[in-house]
């Protein structure tokens, strides 16, 4: 069984960092590009950022660019999501996803086999 755990929920302040994990389990996590989306209430599910198999290819949405780092521990079937610089438009609960994949990476959701349950990320201004 395929599970996708995230952890790192936090409330910060505007300007502050957080640091999220996503933990897989149940699956090969390197034949799995791995993405970050997030989701506010009333609001579609929004593209955040995602990594290649091997980490070599990034695609960040232009609302984090330059403030979100996301990176991958394949010995330890984990993919992070480090935020800098936070601001109180990125509040939303985020979720990681996987798609098995040999090399084509999407922003889009339908894309993705796996989710995770999502962490509830709170900036406050």
């Amino acid at each position: 069984q395929v599970q996708l755990v995230e952890s790192g929920r936090g409330l910060v302040q505007a300007g502050g960092s957080l640091r999220l994990s996503c933990a897989a389990s149940g699956l090969t996590f390197g034949n799995y590009a791995m993405g970050w989306f997030r989701q506010v209430p009333g609001k579609e599910r929004e593209f955040v950022t995602c990594i290649s198999r091997s980490g070599t290819n990034i695609i960040y949405a232009d609302s984090v660019k330059g403030r979100f780092t996301i990176s991958r521990d394949n010995a330890e079937n984990t993919v992070y999501l480090q935020m800098n610089s936070l601001k109180p438009e990125d509040t939303a609960v985020y979720y990681c996803a996987a798609r098995r994949t040999l090399s084509t990476l999407t922003i889009t959701s339908s894309g993705y086999d796996y989710w995770g349950q999502g962490t509830q990320v709170t900036v406050s201004s």
